[in-house]
């Protein structure tokens, strides 16, 4: 199976299954943040792909949001909470490992920006799970970090969603 044939699998998957796009896109939007998983599912065409079907296939705006808010802010948080834990140990495991220039980018744009690191790096592909991450790594205070994750979840979900979904619905109905 390709990764174009898994992309379009799970996209018919939530399309035939409207009661289960939302945990779909939660499972989606959780493995797009979380720093170790995030390179080998393709989220973000996904999440877009189903962001399309809620302007056409009668799948609810508001749960599939809500789901991929909860996701990456989810994924985040466990990202989070790995770098405490593991502290520089946790940029030895695979894939991380084998991407050690990721690592670096995400620390200068965190000593960069700080808390509004969490913000910005959630729009910026490979910053997003590395971002939490190094947060955890140095320590940064929880309390600024999931106001920062959980904001910056909300928005992005929106983002990714919403104008798929609006755009469609004025065009096909």
């Amino acid at each position: 199976m390709t990764v174009a044939d898994f992309i379009d699998a799970t996209i018919a998957f939530a399309r035939d299954n409207a009661a289960w796009a939302a945990p779909v896109v939660f499972v989606v939007a959780f493995a797009e943040s979380f720093a170790f998983l995030s390179l080998l599912v393709p989220g973000w065409a996904i999440l877009i792909g189903i962001g399309a079907l809620i302007g056409v296939s009668g799948i609810e705006f508001l749960p599939v949001w809500a789901a991929a808010a909860a996701g990456a802010a989810a994924g985040d948080a466990v990202s989070y909470w790995v770098g405490r834990y593991f502290k520089e140990g946790a940029t030895r495991v695979w894939p991380l490992s084998r991407h050690p220039r990721m690592v670096e980018r995400g620390h200068a744009f965190f000593l960069r920006f700080g808390v509004w690191s969490v913000v910005i790096g959630r729009f910026f592909g490979p910053l997003r799970a590395v971002v939490p991450l190094i947060a955890g790594i140095f320590g940064m205070r929880q309390a600024p970090f999931q106001l920062a994750n959980i904001g910056s979840a909300l928005l992005w979900a929106f983002i990714l969603l919403a104008p798929v979904a609006t755009v469609l619905r004025h065009f096909v109905i």
